[in-house]
């Protein structure tokens, strides 16, 4: 193996990508042991503090979002062979009660501010600055977008060239591209760490209420004025706030508190909801209260964060198994590549089945659930496949090789702005070949915005 080079601070591990390392084999006697036994010593003390239950926690809401998904899509023969296009799980009038367990995109927000609070003491230990943290974090996130935003380029510029149904083709875009809300989402919460953890040292009770405040009052300007996009600005305040309950986990404040506390939190965070979801206020539907972010969610973080605490010491049992720890890195080595192409796969399983005769049933009859657990293998299946290609834009290195420098704080910023405009013209606009164009040449001029400069100065300086 040849050496690495001598590179500035850089963040450790990304939020998107939680991973389990994998066991390693004893070290060989040789001349370098010493140097070998001290890093075994290290990796040793790094596994010791790691908290495995919230890397399973990542995984488990990301293999959640697959199975979803599945059994959203329909699309089969219907018996007198007419094509059946349709959502058999939005249709089962238990769908919008069962939302509030299953949209747990919170407790991922919750989980990643754990990940991103120790990502970030443990870069400032080491003498990085929040230009650092952020544009790690913003390769983490950025680089796994750009492949997916040329696939959609190609494959939408394609299918308008030899004439696609342009209806249909907007219906397969659009659901295509759903889940790239989370990237502008999420990439708002992670850059604004640095800021928010000096806060939450300062002042976490206030910083809480605060951000808590700031939901409640634009909540309540929508739904007085009836202007959605007011809601847009909860993509600060709902994320934030969860996210900032994840500092509260890495602070040990959840686990200090006994079971039948934890439970009584998640319960009396389910009570709060039911009035505002009964006041008409709310969708009963969760995932509908999603795009804007509402209050909702953020109870909602609060119930399952509190029910992850609970659950802790079993979750932690299970972690110690190594088939559990297989599965947990096996995901979670490649969670943005599952979570950003499991649904172009789905899309391309479901059209192809209709090619071979009885792989279609029809959509939502007894056929298709039985199906579905071969559907997700079958997806899953490929989403690895691929991976080897694509998994390299996941560990996108942050390291400053020697004589080059970091990026300005003003680039940094600027392709942190620029990262988070093409998700956020998805989720506003839905996704379709312009949009698909521009995510892409924003996503390239992100990248070539944060790659390491040569040094200023001859001699090879940096930062």
């Amino acid at each position: 193996m040849t050496a690495e080079p001598r590179s500035t601070p850089s963040t450790p591990e990304p939020a998107s990508a939680p991973t389990v390392p994998p066991p390693t084999p004893a070290p060989v006697a040789d001349a370098s042991t010493s140097r070998t036994g001290e890093q075994g010593a290290a990796r040793a003390a790094a596994l010791a503090s790691r908290d495995f239950v919230v890397d399973l926690a990542r995984v488990a809401c990301i293999l959640l979002v697959v199975v979803i998904h599945l059994l959203m899509i329909g699309v089969g023969y219907a018996p007198d062979g007419s094509l059946v296009v349709s959502r058999p799980l939005e249709a089962q009038p238990w769908f919008a009660p069962a939302t509030w367990f299953g949209q747990i995109m919170p407790l991922f927000f919750a989980v990643g501010g754990f990940t991103a609070l120790a990502a970030w003491r443990s870069l400032r230990r080491r003498g990085g600055d929040a230009t650092a943290f952020v544009r790690g974090r913003v390769l983490r996130l950025a680089g796994p977008a750009l492949p997916l935003f040329v696939f959609f380029s190609v494959v939408l510029g394609a299918a308008t060239l030899i004439g696609v149904d342009p209806t249909l083709l907007d219906t397969i875009a659009t659901g295509t591209g759903s889940p790239l809300w989370f990237l502008a989402a999420f990439l708002i919460a992670q850059c604004a760490v640095p800021w928010l953890s000096q806060l939450h040292e300062r002042a976490p009770r206030a910083t809480l209420v605060v951000l808590a405040a700031g939901a409640v009052a634009i909540d309540a300007l929508r739904i007085t004025t009836g202007v959605v996009e007011i809601g847009l600005a909860n993509l600060f305040f709902v994320w934030l706030f969860v996210q900032q309950l994840g500092f509260w986990y890495s602070d040990g404040w959840f686990r200090r508190r006994r079971v039948v506390t934890l439970v009584g939190i998640a319960a009396a965070a389910y009570l709060v909801i039911w009035p505002l979801v009964a006041a008409g206020w709310y969708s009963p539907d969760m995932l509908v209260n999603l795009n804007p972010p509402t209050m909702p969610l953020a109870l909602l973080g609060i119930a399952q964060l509190s029910l992850m605490s609970a659950l802790h010491r079993p979750l932690s049992a299970l972690m110690r198994r190594r088939p559990a720890q297989a599965v947990v890195y096996l995901v979670g080595s490649r969670a943005m590549t599952v979570y950003l192409w499991h649904l172009p796969v789905i899309i391309i399983v479901e059209g192809l089945s209709l090619l071979i005769p009885g792989a279609a049933p029809e959509p939502g009859s007894a056929g298709w659930w039985a199906s579905r657990p071969l559907a997700l293998i079958v997806v899953l299946g490929i989403v690895f496949a691929i991976a080897p290609l694509l998994v390299r834009f996941e560990r996108l290195s942050t390291a400053i090789p020697e004589g080059f420098r970091a990026p300005s704080p003003t680039a940094t910023a600027a392709a942190a702005v620029l990262a988070i405009v093409p998700p956020f013209l998805v989720m506003q606009w839905f996704l379709d070949l312009p949009i698909a164009l521009v995510g892409t040449a924003l996503l390239v001029a992100v990248l070539l915005l944060l790659r390491p400069r040569l040094g200023a100065l001859r001699g090879g300086l940096h930062a």
